[in-house]
């Protein structure tokens, strides 16, 4: 259902207020801290490893941009101090999950291995590890450490990070199960994710295996909780009803529209894609539409619901503007979730089709 002519003004406005923020005071902080990971990733010894993170600094270059996007609507004071740790933790999100899929002897213990960087990141006082424990090749630097601590250090600035500490080292052990059971066709099958997965599948919602799955693969909540922590204070009830939004709705439509953009890419790549599952085109862009309208539903209910809501439309506009939206696999679920999400699909899709353009011509100059 489409929103009021004058309430689609009004999230028109306040999306471009929040995009406003975004590239005068976020995006500048974005793009420092890519630049200064592209530095130490020039240094890293092993010729592989180094290929590996400039390739995804290089191609995750929106990856980086869409971690921080909840910074617009933290206090301008801890800003910077959010946006290194978001940025910090997925350039590690990246690196890793490019290293679990390099061929190795034991593709489940090195890619769970190389995930508890991701843990390590987000606590503090987790001790040192081997992450390349599993992995033929380990000369990066101090690369991947270095990562570590500089989240350790931005994540001290923020008052309320302890408050939020116990939901994301469980969004980060989900994560990090996620991706070492998330085999590609070479390296084997996912019955242990379709198992793991239901198990993670909390009662009463009615989710496939692999739209938990799907969800816990999603980085989403953590980067909320991360701003979210830049507050005085953050009660133990915002914080559980985040955890609950963000896992396993909102995580799960945010990672099956990253699916849904990718499955060409995928499918030449032999990664399996979740949204194979599905008995037909029909029924996936059904289930979509369905995540859709329980996440938009979820975020409203949440505090300070304008932000979430703000944020959600920015992901699925961000998904949804990109040309592979409008490829025949992908437009009935494109279409199904725009239609849930409603009065939101103008304002933030212009948005995002105007920042497209506006990427592709500062990459023509460049």
């Amino acid at each position: 259902m489409l929103a009021h002519p004058e309430k689609r003004a009004t999230l028109g406005v306040a999306f471009a207020g929040a995009a406003r923020r975004y590239w005068l005071g976020v995006f500048p902080h974005v793009r420092r801290e890519a630049a200064q990971w592209r530095r130490r990733a020039t240094e890293i010894a092993d010729p592989v490893l180094r290929r590996a993170a400039l390739a995804n600094l290089n191609e995750g270059r929106l990856h980086l941009e869409g971690a921080a996007a909840f910074a617009a609507f933290v206090p301008v004071a801890r800003r910077a101090a959010v946006v290194r740790a978001q940025v910090a933790l997925q350039v590690a999100y990246d690196y890793v999950d490019t290293l679990s899929e390099q061929p190795c002897r034991d593709p489940v213990r090195n890619g769970a291995r190389m995930h508890l960087a991701l843990g390590a990141a987000l606590d503090p006082t987790h001790p040192r590890l081997d992450y390349y424990a599993h992995h033929p090749r380990r000369e990066d630097g101090g690369y991947l450490q270095g990562i570590v601590e500089v989240c350790h250090s931005a994540l001290r600035e923020l008052p309320a990070y302890p408050s939020v500490l116990a939901c994301t080292r469980r969004a980060t052990a989900r994560m990090a199960s996620y991706q070492s059971m998330n085999l590609s066709e070479s390296q084997g099958d996912h019955a242990a994710l379709a198992c793991w997965a239901q198990a993670q599948t909390p009662a009463g919602t009615g989710l496939r295996w692999w739209e938990t799955a799907a969800s816990a693969g999603s980085s989403l909540g953590v980067y909320v909780l991360i701003a979210a922590a830049a507050a005085s204070a953050v009660s133990a009830e915002e914080t559980a009803a985040i955890e609950a939004a963000y896992f396993p709705w909102i995580g799960s439509l945010h990672l099956l529209l990253d699916s849904l953009v990718d499955r060409r890419e995928d499918a030449e790549s032999g990664q399996r894609s979740l949204l194979d599952y599905y008995a037909s085109p029909e029924e996936a862009a059904a289930r979509l539409g369905v995540l859709a309208s329980e996440s938009l539903s979820r975020v409203r209910a949440l505090p300070g619901a304008r932000r979430h809501v703000l944020i959600f439309a920015g992901m699925t506009a961000h998904y949804l503007s990109m040309p592979a939206a409008a490829h025949p696999y992908a437009l009935p679920a494109a279409r199904t979730v725009l239609n849930a999400i409603g009065g939101l699909a103008a304002p933030t899709m212009l948005v995002m089709t105007a920042r497209r353009a506006a990427g592709r011509q500062r990459s023509r100059e460049e």
